[in-house]
């Protein structure tokens, strides 16, 4: 069964760009993706309530593969072991709150080797 590793990998508002805090969070986990070189990941981007359901969806993509991309470039993580995925506003961490900034965000599950 997949775990979801809780790393607060937050996003501005309407932006797929990383923000120095979640680069250093990613910078953290990816010396422990290095010490565990047979598992894979599902990287899931999600958005607020805000917008349309296909722009969200689409944001919510970017935002898994800039994850992605930073980890593949900058740490020579195997873009095999790494799945991006966006799943919109479809999970909100704060669902009485559509629109509170927790909700954008990336997850990162591990589904094993």
């Amino acid at each position: 069964m997949p775990y979801s590793l809780s790393l607060p990998i937050l996003f501005e508002f309407d932006s797929d760009r990383l923000t120095p805090a979640a680069s250093k969070l990613l910078d953290d986990l990816a010396d422990v993706l290095k010490r565990n070189p047979s598992d894979r990941f599902i990287i899931e981007g999600h958005t607020d309530a805000v917008g349309a359901d296909d722009y969200n969806k689409d944001l919510s993509e970017r935002r898994a593969r800039a994850v992605v991309e930073y980890l593949a470039t900058r740490h020579s993580i195997d873009r095999a072991r790494l799945e991006s995925v966006g799943l919109g506003r479809s999970k909100l961490v704060v669902p009485n709150q559509p629109a509170d900034p927790r909700n954008r965000r990336v997850q990162i599950l591990n589904v094993g080797t």
